[in-house]
């Protein structure tokens, strides 16, 4: 997902933090005379957990906050007031705060770990897919594409091409930890955003240099540092074909 969409989904879920709790408690303001306060405040924090599955821990307390406000307001005496005039009451408010506030958190946490096991299958998908090219006998030429496409896919690139047995100019580097560095005469740079122009990932095979990926990124934020470090055992499994193939070497 690009850092637009993350931006446009996290407002998306904060502007349902202070609309979602306003909206359900009013809807239930017709039915509060037959409602118990109990069942008002469940009622709620179910509101809290649709919020809190939507957006970020942020967006999440703010849902449990607003929700626990617009109970108090509507649906409990006095009416139309901030305040709570029986004391069963403002137990029941606090305790949906609280309860909002936690339930909120393992449903945010919960849809995190979702995302990361999805992408985790994703990643280890691209690289059994490149293994199993590898050992089926692909060529190379073969091989170099197909992680070329992944690499494409991965890291969200405009596009890239391989670069075989030169090293022309200085250019930023992806590293075999996943960081980003400019490695120049005078001055080392470390980036935490897509350096400007071509990126390379080095190809290495037996201990040999054989080529690099020539990675043309969109500007903007690095990609998850699993997402890089996935990038660069791609490179070494067409590192590993070049090899096995016995291609022209460089030193």
């Amino acid at each position: 997902m690009s850092g637009n969409s993350y931006r446009l989904r996290d407002g998306a879920a904060l502007l349902a933090a202070l609309v979602l709790p306003f909206l359900v408690a009013l809807a239930l303001v017709p039915f509060r005379a037959d409602l118990s306060a109990t069942n008002a405040a469940l009622i709620m924090v179910v509101t809290v957990v649709a919020v809190a599955a939507l957006g970020t821990r942020v967006a999440a307390a703010l849902g449990a906050l607003g929700a626990a406000a617009w109970f108090d307001f509507f649906l409990t005496e006095p009416y139309q007031q901030f305040t709570i005039s029986d004391r069963a009451d403002v137990e029941t408010a606090v305790l949906l705060l609280v309860v909002g506030l936690i339930v909120s958190q393992l449903a945010v946490r919960q849809r995190r770990l979702r995302a990361t096991v999805v992408t985790d299958t994703a990643h280890l998908s691209g690289l059994q897919a490149t293994a199993r090219l590898v050992e089926s006998g692909g060529s190379p030429a073969a091989v170099v594409e197909h992680v070329r496409r992944e690499l494409v896919r991965l890291l969200g690139l405009r596009g890239c091409r391989f670069e075989y047995g030169t090293l022309m100019g200085r250019l930023p580097r992806l590293e075999h930890d996943g960081s980003v560095w400019l490695r120049g005469r005078s001055v080392i740079t470390e980036y935490a955003d897509w350096p400007e122009g071509e990126t390379e990932l080095r190809v290495v095979g037996g201990g040999h240099y054989y080529g690099r990926f020539l990675l043309d990124a969109r500007p903007g934020q690095l990609p998850a540092g699993q997402a890089r470090q996935v990038a660069v055992a791609l490179a070494a499994q067409a590192g590993a074909a070049l090899d096995t193939a016995g291609l022209s070497r460089q030193g």
